[in-house]
């Protein structure tokens, strides 16, 4: 099984990537495949519509195209970001943008034709708002709405999540979150 991880979290030690790793670092046997964000050097999509008829980004080749492919290419996928005003990084956001085509089709009357059916995913966030009101705000809530949004028009089915809310005032990764990202590693197999 290939497993793509996207940290979208400009903190490759932090909590999103500590978590990210808490899943990753239990998938056996999987050949797991980690991006970061932040090093990608990915456009902003133009909005042009092209890749709705052509399938393909029609940008100049850069990391957009690489995780195209890389998207395409993956059985599973954990994805990860901090929330930022209510969602996810901006990093993240311009990288699933430019995607579109890797992500779904769209038949010709405009509906949305899922790409990865059959495929599973595991959503992480972090937030330092601390809880209920990272709920209450819709910080976290907001943030994985987005992220649910996007994998589920593709196709993939979301097998579960880790939040970790108020890490203004924590240090590090609970043992209980580490556990839950042990099972939710499982969850991928299955």
């Amino acid at each position: 099984m290939r497993v793509l991880v996207i940290n979208g979290s400009p903190r490759k030690k932090g909590n999103v990537a500590t978590m990210l790793h808490a899943v990753s670092d239990n998938l056996d046997d999987a050949d797991v495949h980690w991006i970061n964000v932040n090093d990608l050097s990915v456009r902003p999509c133009m909005g042009c519509m092209k890749c709705r008829e052509t399938g393909t980004c029609v940008l100049p080749e850069d990391d957009g195209h690489r995780m195209a492919k890389e998207i395409k290419d993956c059985d599973a996928l954990v994805i990860g970001t901090p929330v930022y005003w209510g969602n996810m990084s901006g990093q993240m956001k311009l990288m699933f943008d430019r995607i579109v085509p890797a992500m779904m089709g769209e038949s010709k009357l405009g509906i949305p034709i899922a790409l990865h059916k059959g495929k599973k995913a595991v959503i992480v966030s972090a937030c330092t708002t601390i809880w209920p009101f990272s709920w209450i705000a819709k910080q976290t809530s907001n943030a994985n709405h987005a992220m649910k949004e996007i994998l589920g028009y593709s196709g993939f089915k979301v097998v579960g999540k880790l939040v970790l809310p108020g890490t203004k005032n924590k240090s590090g990764v609970s043992q209980k979150i580490i556990n839950k990202a042990r099972r939710l590693a499982l969850k991928l197999y299955k």
